[in-house]
């Protein structure tokens, strides 16, 4: 079964902004996967080189380790769109209310 790829033929969606984040937090390869590894996932500098230049399919758990690293959304890792970058805030739970 042939696996799926973009109308322009990439492995991925993310090649692009994946690059552009390292180079925005001046991270290398190595220092980006030293990151990931040190939050626990398993992702050398060669899954990084593939993934950045399109050789590579990206998996839903690299898509999240990578929104953490670097605090963006998924959205923002798929379509670029600057709009879309999410900053940490503190999250509620919805039984933590207050009121009685």
């Amino acid at each position: 079964m042939p696996r799926p790829k973009a109308q322009t033929g990439e492995k991925n969606l993310i090649s692009q902004q994946l690059i552009e984040l390292r180079r925005r937090n001046d991270y290398s390869q190595r220092d980006l996967a030293y990151k990931l590894q040190l939050a626990g996932y398993d992702m050398d500098k060669n899954v990084i080189t593939r993934i950045e230049t399109n050789k590579r399919y990206v998996t839903d758990l690299e898509l999240k380790a990578l929104s953490e690293i670097f605090n963006v959304s998924y959205d923002f890792l798929i379509d670029g769109n600057i709009e879309t970058e999410t900053p940490k805030t503190e999250e509620t739970h919805p039984c933590d209310s207050t009121s009685n």
